[in-house]
C-alpha cells in the first residue's frame, strides 16, 4: 500500500485543503427568489460546487478526487421545506439515498455515450463532471504524474478499457454523486462489474497479484478521504457498502481473485470504509468463510455475511424478477436492493416489537382469560402499528437528481423498476422474551398476578422487586434454542410480515417487514419504560436480531439455532444476526476456522444475515479515557463501522454492554 498515502488521510492533513465559501450558503434564498424548479436547483447547485473545488493530488496517490469545498448549502429554504412537508411524505433529508447507481454501465461507455439520451440537466452535469476532471487532468501533468494524466484523460468521458481505468472512473462517478447531494451511496457488487478489468489486465501481465493488491489498496483509501462529510447518523454511517461473491444471474459463482483482493485491502489497511458485505450459500467453500473470518479477526465489524438460498427466494416471492433477485446488493446498512434498477425505499419505517406488548399489556392483559386471547391482542395490535405506519407514508417526494438519474437505467425521476418500501421490526428479543415469561409465569404456573406484573414494569421494578431476578435472569430467553421464547419470536415475525402483505405503496409497491434496527435499538427503548422480561426502564434494545443484552446464554451455537428458526423469505427487508467474540479469543491457531464453521452452520440452517464482531472491552474502556491514543480503533455500531472515539457516548456504550461469546 501507499504508507506515506495512508498515514496522510489517517493524520486528516488533507482536511487543510478544504475552504468553506459563506457567500454560497444562502443559495436556497436565491434558488427561491428565482422561482428555480428542483431540477435546475440540483443542476445549478452542481455546477457551481463542480467548480468551486480545487484539484488537489496527495503523496503516493494513484486513484485521485478530493472534496475541498467543505459545505454543500441546501437547495430549498426552510420554508419551503415545511410546505413540500404539508403535502408530502419526505423520507429522511429528502434528497436521494440508499441507491445502487449502474457503475458497471457508465464505467463500460463512459459519460459522453450517455450524452445524447439526458435530458438538458443530465448534459450539464456531465460538462461540470468532465471540466473538473480536465483540471484534475492539468493538475497531474503539472505535477508530473503523466500516468495518471493519461488516465483522466479517458475516463470518465469515454468507456474504460483498463482496471487503472475503471477504477479512477469509479472515483469519480462516486465522488460526484455525492457532491450532487446524493447520501449513502452504494458500491454495489465490485467483484462482479470490475473483475473483467483486472483478468484482462492480468493475463496481459501488466499486474501481478502484489501489483494488483496495491492499487486496490490505494483505491480503498479513496472511499476515507472525505467520509467524514458524508451524511450520516454518526460519522462512519455513510453508506459505502461493497458486495462480493454470490451467485451471478445464471447461477454462477461471482468470488473470484478481485474477491479475494478486496478482503484483504481492508484486512491491510483497518479503515471503516467501504465495508465488506459477504453473498455466500450452502454452496459456498469453507475457504471463503475463513477468508472472511480473517477480516473479522481484524476487528473492523465487518464481513456481513448474506444467505443467497434464502435472500434471492424471499425477493422472488415478493415479485422481483428471478435475474434482478440474483443480482441483490446491499444498501448502507443491511437492506437487500436491486442495483441499476431498482428505486426501493428500504428503511422508510420501523415497528417497535416492544412497543405492542407494552401496549397490549396495559390495555388487554387484565381482560385476557387466556394466553390465546392475548396473543389475538398482540397481533391485532401489529396490525394496528402497520395501519399507522403504512397510512403515514403519503405522497412520496424527492428532491430529482439528474446524475443519479443518468446513472440508472431506465431513470429515477419517476421511481424505479421495483418501489417497494422497507419496514425494520426493532426489539424482537425484548418482545419475544416479555411473552415468554407472561405465558409461563402468569398463565402456565401463575407464580404471580396480572396485576403485581403490571405494577412491577410500571415502577421499573421497584414495586414486587423479587419478580425482577427472576425475569432478568431465569426466565426463558431467546439465544438459547428453547422453544417458548423461540416460538414467541417465529410468530411475531410471521404476525408482522403477513400484516404488511398485500399492501400497495403510495408509489405502486409492497412493503416488506424486515428484523433490523437501525438507531431504533435506542430511540424505540426510550418509548416504553420496563418490559415483562426484566429489561429496566432506559436500557436499550439489542441489535438489529440478536438476544437481549442481560440474557444468560449458552453459547453461540444456541444463539444460530434460536435465530435461524423463523422463516426470512417472510421477512425480507434484511437486518442480522449480530454476535460479538471476545478478541482474545482470536489468538488461538483454529479460531478462525471454529469461527468460518460457525458462519456456514448458520447459513446451512437457513440464517438469512449475519455479522460477527471481534470486540476488546478492555481497550474500548481505555479509549473511552484517553481518545487520543485509540484514534483508529473501529468497531461496529448497527449496520455500519466506525472509529470508536468519534461515537458519542451512547453508542459506544451500548457496543460494550453487548453480549460475548466464544467457540
Amino acid at each position: 500500500m501507499g504508507k506515506e498515502l495512508k498515514a496522510y488521510i489517517v493524520s486528516k492533513k488533507h482536511h487543510r485543503f478544504r475552504r468553506d465559501f459563506p457567500e454560497y450558503q444562502n443559495l436556497a434564498e436565491e434558488y427561491h427568489r428565482l422561482g428555480l424548479c428542483p431540477k435546475e436547483r440540483m443542476t445549478r447547485r452542481f455546477e457551481l460546487l463542480s467548480s468551486l473545488e480545487t484539484p488537489v493530488l496527495l503523496p503516493d496517490e494513484k486513484i485521485c478526487f478530493l472534496r475541498t469545498v467543505r459545505q454543500i448549502p441546501d437547495c430549498f429554504t426552510e420554508d419551503e421545506w415545511a410546505e413540500i412537508r404539508q403535502k408530502h411524505f419526505i423520507h429522511e433529508l429528502g434528497y436521494m439515498s440508499n441507491l445502487s447507481p449502474d457503475y458497471e454501465r457508465v464505467i463500460r461507455v463512459g459519460l459522453q455515450a450517455l450524452y445524447g439520451d439526458a435530458d438538458e440537466y443530465g448534459k450539464r452535469v456531465i460538462n461540470a463532471i468532465l471540466d473538473l476532471t480536465e483540471r484534475y487532468r492539468a493538475e497531474a501533468i503539472r505535477a508530473g504524474k503523466t500516468e495518471l494524466a493519461k488516465v483522466l484523460g479517458r475516463v470518465p468521458r469515454y468507456g474504460a478499457t483498463s482496471f487503472y481505468e475503471a477504477l479512477q472512473s469509479f472515483r469519480i462517478l462516486h465522488y460526484s454523486l455525492w457532491l450532487e447531494g446524493n447520501y449513502h451511496n452504494t458500491v454495489g457488487r465490485f467483484d462482479k462489474y470490475m473483475y473483467p478489468y483486472l483478468k484482462a489486465d492480468m493475463e496481459k501481465g501488466l499486474y501481478t497479484r502484489e501489483t494488483a493488491l496495491e492499487l486496490v489498496e490505494d483505491f480503498f483509501l479513496s472511499f476515507n478521504k472525505d467520509s467524514d462529510l458524508y451524511v450520516g447518523v454518526q460519522q462512519g454511517d455513510n453508506g459505502q457498502s461493497m458486495v462480493l461473491g454470490g451467485v451471478d444471474e445464471n447461477g454462477g459463482e461471482v468470488f473470484n481473485l478481485l474477491s479475494e483482493l478486496c478482503l484483504e485491502a481492508s484486512k491491510n489497511l483497518l479503515m471503516i470504509d467501504p465495508k465488506i458485505n459477504l453473498r455466500v450459500s450452502r454452496n459456498t467453500p469453507l475457504r471463503v468463510y475463513e477468508l472472511g473470518s480473517e477480516l473479522t479477526k481484524a476487528g473492523l465489524g465487518f464481513p456481513q455475511y448474506s444467505n443467497d438460498d434464502v435472500v434471492i427466494d424471499g425477493l422472488v416471492r415478493l415479485g422481483y424478477d428471478p435475474e434482478d433477485a440474483r443480482d441483490y446488493v446491499v444498501a448502507a446498512c443491511w437492506e437487500f436492493i436491486i442495483p441499476k434498477v431498482g428505486g426501493d425505499v428500504a428503511n422508510i419505517g420501523a415497528l417497535s416489537f416492544p412497543k405492542v406488548i407494552d401496549v397490549c399489556l396495559h390495555k388487554y392483559l387484565t381482560a385476557c382469560e387466556t394466553f390465546a386471547d392475548f396473543m389475538e391482542k398482540v397481533k391485532a395490535e401489529i396490525n394496528a402499528e402497520c395501519d399507522r405506519i403504512c397510512g403515514n407514508i403519503r405522497d412520496l417526494w424527492f428532491v430529482l437528481s439528474p446524475l443519479m438519474n443518468l446513472m440508472m437505467t431506465g431513470g429515477i425521476y419517476e421511481g424505479g423498476k421495483y418501489n417497494n418500501f422497507g419496514i425494520h421490526g426493532t426489539g424482537i428479543a425484548t418482545a419475544a422474551d416479555s411473552l415468554a415469561a407472561i405465558r409461563k409465569y402468569i398463565y402456565d404456573e401463575k407464580r404471580f398476578t396480572k396485576a403485581e406484573l403490571i405494577e412491577a414494569v410500571d415502577s421499573d421494578f421497584s414495586r414486587h422487586s423479587e419478580l425482577l431476578p427472576l425475569l432478568r435472569y431465569e426466565a426463558p430467553k431467546l439465544g438459547n434454542n428453547e422453544d417458548l421464547p423461540d416460538s414467541m419470536a417465529v410468530g411475531l415475525l410471521h404476525t408482522f410480515s403477513e400484516s404488511l402483505k398485500d399492501r400497495k405503496n403510495c408509489r405502486g409497491g409492497v412493503y416488506r417487514a424486515g428484523t433490523g434496527s437501525a438507531m431504533f435499538y435506542l430511540w424505540h427503548a426510550n418509548e416504553i419504560g420496563a418490559s415483562p422480561d426484566g429489561r429496566r426502564k432506559g436500557e436499550p434494545f439489542g441489535t438489529n436480531f440478536s438476544p437481549s443484552l442481560f440474557a444468560r446464554l449458552h453459547g453461540p451455537l444456541s444463539v444460530i439455532s434460536s435465530f435461524t428458526k423463523p422463516d426470512f423469505r417472510e421477512a425480507i427487508n434484511g437486518g442480522p444476526l449480530t454476535m460479538e467474540f471476545s478478541a482474545s479469543m482470536f489468538q488461538g491457531p483454529d479460531s478462525v476456522h471454529k469461527i468460518a464453521m460457525l458462519v456456514k452452520t448458520f447459513i446451512d440452517m437457513g440464517g438469512h444475515q449475519m455479522q460477527l464482531n471481534a470486540v476488546n472491552t478492555e481497550l474500548l474502556k481505555d479509549a473511552q479515557k484517553h481518545p487520543e491514543a485509540h484514534t483508529q480503533l473501529v468497531v461496529r455500531v448497527w449496520g455500519w463501522s466506525a472509529y470508536f472515539v468519534e461515537l458519542d457516548k451512547e453508542y459506544q456504550d451500548h457496543v460494550l454492554r453487548r453480549q460475548q461469546y466464544s467457540v
